[in-house]
């Protein structure tokens, strides 16, 4: 057993080649201590996002905090709140970030294959993230 104390695993910006503004990771685990999962708290600064992607083996959110928006590829960009549970499935084209004006932090989890949790794709471009009304 390891207990990691609070404060004791620095936050990390996630890469800019993925996301779009200024988005923070916070590990909570990963395939080397679970041999398939990975699991990070993710931090999205108002207007920031992920870009375009897909998971092998799918992928859950669990929004904890703020408001934000979700989107498959082909349909129309979702509202998400904290307290939303969401399952992407294998394969399926997305993108999730903040809504314009406000922060959102979610868990992500998803499992690897062959080493590979996600492939990452094109930004999200301002059209598809347009002005909402939340």
């Amino acid at each position: 057993m390891e207990i990691r104390p609070a404060g004791s695993t620095p936050s990390q910006p996630a890469p800019s080649e993925y996301f779009t503004g200024t988005v923070w990771q916070d590990p909570i685990c990963d395939p080397s201590e679970t041999r398939a999962l990975i699991s990070l708290m993710v931090t999205f600064t108002p207007g920031s996002r992920t870009h375009w992607h897909t998971h092998p083996l799918g992928q859950t959110l669990l929004v904890v905090s703020g408001c934000g928006l979700i989107q498959c590829r082909g349909g129309l960009a979702q509202t998400i709140r904290a307290g939303d549970r969401v399952w992407i499935p294998p394969g399926e084209e997305h993108w999730h970030g903040a809504g314009p004006d406000t922060l959102m932090r979610h868990i992500a989890m998803q499992e690897v294959e062959d080493g590979v949790g996600a492939h990452w794709l094109e930004p999200v471009s301002e059209a598809d993230y347009g002005p909402r009304d939340f």
